[in-house]
């Protein structure tokens, strides 16, 4: 069984990363999504188990997806959780070289484990978390941006 990991805060949950976890989905026989903190940000509008509630939401109609909170180095986590695989969306040739160096940490650390590179589907190239937050919190429709069974959930805290 090849199992692979989609790292990430998920602060919140975008339809660019549904598409990521979808395609992942399709490739990989289970896929562990890992809510992590990411080490450069310090404030997140939704704690950890939120994070993972509203994910589990998103990724119900996925029956090889489980969601899970994740602390520590990644490497280990694959190495604990037998994953073969890190799976990584790519928006643009900036979001490369520092998950490019991630992928080389991690295999000095974990040899066995592979780092995978999906393209972001064009349509949410643009599409990060920051952006979602920015919108709503200066009023801006988010309902194209996230998934529909968690907008209003999403809406009303980034707009508190």
């Amino acid at each position: 069984m090849r199992t692979a990991i989609c790292p990430g805060s998920f602060d919140p949950v975008t339809n660019g990363h549904m598409d990521i976890l979808r395609r992942t989905a399709g490739l990989f026989d289970k896929v562990i999504v890992a809510v992590m903190d990411n080490y450069y940000k310090t404030a997140h509008a939704f704690t950890a188990a939120e994070r993972v509630a509203l994910l589990a939401r998103c990724t119900d109609d996925l029956p090889n997806v489980e969601v899970r909170t994740a602390n520590g180095l990644l490497a280990d986590l694959a190495e604990k959780v037998g994953a073969d695989a890190v799976v990584k969306g790519l928006r643009a040739v900036s979001d490369f070289e520092t998950e490019f160096q991630q992928a080389l940490t991690n295999k000095q650390i974990n040899p066995q484990l592979e780092t995978v590179f999906l393209a972001a589907d064009a349509e949410w190239m643009f599409l990060s978390s920051s952006v979602v937050k920015q919108v709503a919190q200066y009023g801006g429709d988010i309902a194209r941006f996230v998934p529909a069974c968690i907008h209003d959930e999403v809406r009303q805290r980034l707009t508190a």
